[in-house]
């Protein structure tokens, strides 16, 4: 019982924080990603400008996708890099690992946001990334989040893990 009990407070103390390195938006289904130099994050729907935003219950209002994991993709595909674009997420963040914010509280910016789950991969890696996308991004996707506190978000914010009563 002590084990688990001391897993549990490992989950719920993380250290890092990340930083917000790149910022990309969907205006709808299919369509190229715009980057932006900041955002607006409202809550219930997500981001402004992206075509997610549309919809109120989707546990999928943002996308964060890990700035480490890049290089780590372009080389398993055999390609010189991966932009972010490519990977059609919201959110390019660096220094913190993503994964430790699932089912927590991060701010973002001015926003409140909580990781919903994790953002896997679907067909369309195939045509962003070519032949092999999909599978190289398997476990690399990012996270999916939630926008609890609504505010803006900007390129090189921080990225705060929030403690559990916050």
């Amino acid at each position: 019982m002590t084990e688990f009990r001391d897993l549990k407070e490992l989950r719920n103390t993380i250290t890092m924080h990340g930083r917000v390195e790149w910022i990309g938006l969907s205006p709808g289904r299919r369509e190229p990603i715009h980057e932006a130099e900041q955002v607006f994050a409202r809550v219930c729907t997500g981001l402004e400008g992206d075509h997610h935003a549309d919809s109120g219950t989707s546990q999928r209002q943002v996308t964060l996708v890990q700035a480490e994991h890049l290089p780590i993709v372009a080389s398993w595909l055999d390609h010189d890099e991966i932009r972010p674009a490519q990977l059609r997420r919201n959110l390019l963040v660096s220094g913190v690992n993503l994964l430790a914010l699932k089912n927590c509280r991060f701010q973002v910016g001015e926003a409140i946001l909580e990781g919903s789950g994790p953002c896997a991969p679907c067909s369309r890696m195939e045509e962003t990334i070519g032949p092999g996308g999909y599978n190289a991004l398997r476990g690399h996707g990012g996270i999916t989040a939630v926008v609890i506190e609504e505010g803006w978000i900007r390129l090189g914010d921080q990225v705060t893990p929030l403690a559990k009563d916050a």
